[in-house]
């Protein structure tokens, strides 16, 4: 019998190369990211920046940025396959380079550190066009049950 993990692992992998738009996240959906790579705690999607998601200097906005890592480390959380819910209670996130309406951006995420009610989970977002590292974040999240 497969993993909880093995099976939304499969769910997610049908999605491979799609646009995400029935996501259980309305954000998720909103973003329409094209799912690349699902692995057990690993996630990689594809984003191509609307003006609806830039700043008054037509660029990325910040907490857009910030959403996108916070959702697909919720979306890594799922992946898995943990009895427990877990919730968001610290997201820390340096900014490097910006981007503009029409670019694609890539954010790949990764587990740091896995204890029994908190995991450390980083997402890179980058500018695979111009190999730039755009921003990178970590969040801890909290099992509440």
């Amino acid at each position: 019998m497969a993993s909880v993990s093995e099976q939304r692992l499969k769910i997610l992998r049908q999605s491979i190369g799609k646009v995400i738009d029935s996501s259980p996240s309305n954000y998720m959906n909103w973003l329409a990211p094209v799912l690349i790579k699902a692995e057990n705690g690993l996630l990689v999607c594809s984003y191509i920046i609307r003006k609806e998601m830039t700043n008054p200097y037509q660029i990325l906005h910040g907490g857009v940025t910030a959403g996108i890592i916070d959702d697909l480390i919720g979306a890594t959380v799922y992946t898995m396959g943990l009895e427990s819910r877990f919730t968001t209670v610290s997201n820390y996130i340096d900014y490097f380079v910006p981007a503009k309406e029409g670019d694609e951006i890539i954010a790949e995420t990764a587990v740091v550190k896995q204890g029994r009610t908190i995991i450390n989970l980083q997402c890179e977002v980058f500018l695979p066009a111009k190999k730039r590292l755009i921003a990178k974040g970590y969040s801890n999240m909290l099992s509440i049950g």
